[in-house]
């Protein structure tokens, strides 16, 4: 860090105490410009600051904290605070209901992401009939007595169903395993969270991976 830099950092730490107008150490004033001055440069420039009468210090043990000079600012009355109060209060409910329906607007976006769009719909609808009229006929060919699943099909369709048993099973406990790693550090319960996320379970549709 060259010196010619490090000697605007007075000027730099006093405007953004007067900007901000809350207190912090030297260590948050050199992270929240970015590190753009060394810390021994913000230090320094603090303790000048403080020394001039510029800023002010406050020792809380062993860490001090820098603050705008408060006397270059306005009074502010009782009647202002309250009225300040007041329109905090209420930005915070209107935000508050702001973010609800931001919620209930993902929620619904998620919903309708999910499903199929007109063209994917009729080219379902077409596969379904076409599944449906092979269906039928399988179940006229059954009901006539005929054999109409060979002992290959049959093999097929139990190693089909283990594999896709096996496959749930896995991909469940998977799951499970990211969200209750995820939970470890979630601040609000799971069923927050699977909402958040946009889950849904097994057993809100009271299923669960069959026995092999």
């Amino acid at each position: 860090m060259s010196k010619s830099k490090d000697s605007n950092a007075p000027s730099a730490v006093l405007d953004y105490l007067n900007k901000q107008n809350r207190p912090y150490s030297a260590i948050d004033i050199c992270n929240n410009l970015h590190k753009e001055f060394g810390k021994t440069a913000i230090v320094k420039a603090c303790e000048s600051l403080v020394a001039e009468g510029r800023i002010r210090e406050k020792v809380y043990g062993k860490q001090k904290v820098y603050v705008a000079d408060q006397s270059q600012f306005p009074q502010v009355n009782d009647s202002e605070i309250r009225t300040m109060d007041e329109k905090i209060a209420n930005l915070t409910k209107e935000l508050q209901s702001v973010t609800e329906e931001v919620k209930r607007l993902d929620s619904e976006m998620r919903m309708f992401s999910n499903c199929l769009s007109t063209s994917e719909a009729e080219k379902k609808l077409q596969e379904t009939t076409t599944q449906c009229a092979h269906l039928k006929k399988k179940l006229e060919q059954l009901s006539d007595g005929g054999n109409v699943v060979s002992p290959e099909e049959k093999e097929k369709a139990y190693k089909d169903r283990e594999t896709y048993v096996k496959a749930w099973r896995k991909r469940k406990r998977m799951t499970n395993d990211i969200l209750n790693a995820i939970l470890e550090g979630y601040p609000k319960p799971k069923k927050q969270l699977y909402e958040d996320i946009g889950i849904e379970t097994d057993e809100e549709y009271n299923v669960k991976p069959p026995d092999l």
